[in-house]
């Protein structure tokens, strides 16, 4: 059992708890993008147990008749060992959710790891003509180049701001710069992309940013958000657009948690106050 706060943030410890967490979710017309907690193996046999975990939830959210997709993490998947451990990890993954109509997201990690998460994006959305969607970062430099590249690409890209601290040289570090790009980006994705644009952001000025960006270009787009974080906001932005929960879960739950508190200045204030007024 988690304790007390930590439990706003993580949805439990098995695949059962997310699912009901997601349960209760999709009673508020919000959908659940369910996370098996864990990152940077380096055994074999540990990304060959969360492999088989992610597939055994693929069957599981395929049989529930519930409104919710799964994200992995290609340090999970055996990044760390070799792109090729990640790449077959991934496929066997995709496959076997593509089969029974589940959505995969694949997270966008520290910046060493960006060119093989979108090699292994583009490979397997083309595969299959979608089904799979991929995370990209306003605060890297290289982003507005990446966006471009997969505008044609089918499957879904989250925007958001970047959760990791990269070199200055290849990022942007102060925040109203980050802001403005993360504004530029999105207005290039509805102008160019033909829906398959998720708004990954808690932050209010983004989301009436892309809101009107929705009403000048009619494209489609979606909003996430995390597990405790805004979910008044939630709830209500679900009355009229699409809205996901990232929905994390599993015995690694400590950093996960210790990494939310203290990551980014605006999370740590909307966590807080969802604390406080608990």
């Amino acid at each position: 059992m988690l304790p007390p706060i930590a439990d706003r943030f993580v949805a439990g410890e098995s695949p059962a708890e997310a699912l009901e967490h997601v349960r209760r979710l999709n009673d508020t017309d919000v959908k659940g993008i369910v996370n098996l907690l864990g990152e940077h193996y380096d055994d074999r046999e540990a990304v060959a147990a969360d492999a088989a975990e992610y597939r055994r939830l693929v069957d599981d959210i395929a049989g529930s008749g519930l409104a919710a997709c799964i994200s992995v993490k290609p340090s999970q998947l055996g990044l760390d060992i070799g792109e090729d451990v990640f790449r077959s990890e991934l496929t066997a993954i995709v496959d076997a959710a593509a089969e029974r109509d589940v959505f995969v997201w694949i997270d966008m990690e520290d910046h060493t790891t960006t060119d093989a998460t979108l090699d292994a994006f583009e490979t397997v959305a083309r595969e299959h003509g979608g089904g799979v969607g991929v995370c990209v970062q306003a605060n890297l430099r290289r982003t507005r180049t990446d966006v471009r590249r997969l505008a044609n690409v089918p499957g879904t890209v989250r925007f958001v701001k970047g959760a990791y601290e990269p070199p200055p040289d290849i990022a942007y570090t102060d925040g109203a710069r980050i802001d403005q790009e993360y504004r530029t980006l999105l207005e290039y994705a509805f102008e160019h992309y033909d829906g398959g644009i998720a708004v990954g952001s808690h932050d209010p000025a983004m989301i009436e940013h892309a809101k009107a960006l929705h009403e000048r270009y009619g494209t489609d787009f979606e909003i996430q958000m995390l597990m405790g974080v805004r979910e008044d906001a939630q709830y209500d932005l679900a009355d009229e657009y699409e809205v996901w929960q990232y929905v994390p879960y599993g015995e690694r739950w400590k950093s996960y948690f210790y990494r939310r508190m203290t990551e980014g200045t605006d999370n740590l204030r909307f966590a807080l106050r969802a604390v406080l007024q608990s």
